[in-house]
């Protein structure tokens, strides 16, 4: 059922006035042009028949823009068929990385310089410290996935890793588990993941990889830079690991949740009235409480589009037993020490099954089914010559 109110709503009742007060760059322009046409006459559609029933329904077809809050269902089903058959059958820890908010600035005008310089600090952190005969000694396999908001639409890039609890040996021949509550030491893994992230920032600087303007442009100047560098070593970065899942299927779920998230989801939206927008955010600071977040709608705009991610950048990423080099090679040795069968030919059968099938089976409901009578729809294209089409969706 179509929500009272969609992020698509705010942009076509506010987006003019918003282009009007600030400059709108040509990637933030498209997005916002994007979901404010998604499954609308812009952008065509077609007509569901019965025929018993006759016409049942005009379906308008979607944006595809991967920061649309309509547009993720269908893509998140065809990720998880293939992530499920890579699942383990061991306990994954939870582990959740994120800088100081002092380097927001920088990271906002170099988003794709400083969100690599994350996933590569947090990534060689787990794959040195999980390796090290001290602490686990093993290879692990995990799944890192960028956030870039809190609950109040405010910038906060973060990593959400789901790691495996165990490892396999350096000679190949052993599955090493990790302790049951327990999977790396985090201040270890935080002092780490701070030098690493900072070795690799003054590198960028170093290699004129970085811009700095408006309140960061002191910073273009060497010894301002290596202060501020010198600054952010004497912070706390925050590593935090959670309990372990209960098992492969409950990774499965929660990465069903996480991997395909935009900055807010329709669902959260309460109200736009009198230019100002009211959502649901969860404030956990306060235990978790549910409280609502109450923006003028110019505000909740450009917080929206502060998670516009780089053209083509690729926001999961998979690492150790899980890298595409390794599925084939380590990712089954463990899997044959651990005595877990795999299923037979898991890429044909995903391959036969379309994409109303994966909806079917991701939510129980058959689309391609008269509401009225049970049977089978035709799908014929929506003729509607004068209806102008809406450029394709951002990579």
């Amino acid at each position: 059922m179509r929500p009272q109110l969609e992020v698509a709503d705010i942009f076509r009742v506010h987006g003019a006035a918003y282009r009007e007060a600030r400059r709108v760059s040509a990637a933030d322009e498209a997005v916002m042009r994007h979901i404010a046409s998604c499954r609308t006459r812009a952008l065509g559609g077609h007509l569901d028949v019965c025929d018993a029933c006759g016409p049942i329904r005009i379906s308008y077809n979607s944006c595809r823009d991967r920061h649309c809050p309509k547009c993720q269902n269908l893509e998140r089903a065809r990720w998880l068929e293939a992530r499920r058959d890579r699942l383990l059958p061991v306990p994954y820890f939870h582990v959740v990385a994120a800088p100081p908010h002092d380097l927001n600035g920088i990271t906002l005008q170099n988003r794709e310089v400083v969100y690599d310089i994350l996933f590569r600090s947090v990534s060689e952190t787990l794959l040195t410290i999980a390796a090290d005969p001290k602490h686990l000694g093993a290879q692990i396999g995990f799944t890192a996935i960028l956030h870039t908001w809190g609950q109040d639409l405010r910038f906060h890039p973060h990593l959400h890793c789901v790691v495996t609890g165990g490892g396999l040996s350096r000679d190949g021949t052993r599955w090493i588990a990790a302790r049951e509550s327990f999977f790396l030491p985090v201040k270890v893994l935080a002092k780490m993941f701070r030098g690493k992230f900072l070795a690799y920032l003054r590198e960028a600087y170093d290699e004129g990889r970085l811009v700095f303007r408006g309140k960061t442009a002191a910073l273009a100047e060497r010894t301002a830079f290596r202060r501020f560098v010198g600054g952010l070593y004497r912070k706390d970065w925050i590593v935090h690991a959670k309990p372990p899942f209960g098992g492969a299927e409950h990774v499965f779920r929660y990465l069903g949740r996480y991997t395909h998230r935009v900055a807010i989801s329709n669902g959260r939206l309460i109200s736009m009235e009198s230019g100002r927008v009211r959502f649901e955010k969860k404030d956990y600071a306060d235990g978790g409480r549910r409280k609502v977040e109450d923006l003028p709608a110019l505000e909740f705009i450009r917080r929206f589009l502060l998670h516009r991610l780089p053209k083509r950048f690729i926001r999961i990423r998979h690492y150790g037993l899980l890298a595409g080099r390794n599925v084939k090679g380590k990712l089954e040795q463990a899997r044959a020490l651990l005595v877990s069968p795999r299923r037979t030919n898991p890429s044909e059968q995903r391959a036969k099954r379309t994409w109303a099938e994966r909806y079917r089976d991701l939510t129980g409901i058959d689309i391609m089914a008269c509401p009225r009578c049970g049977r089978a729809l035709v799908r014929l294209p929506l003729r509607e010559p004068d209806t102008p089409k809406a450029e394709a969706a951002s990579a």
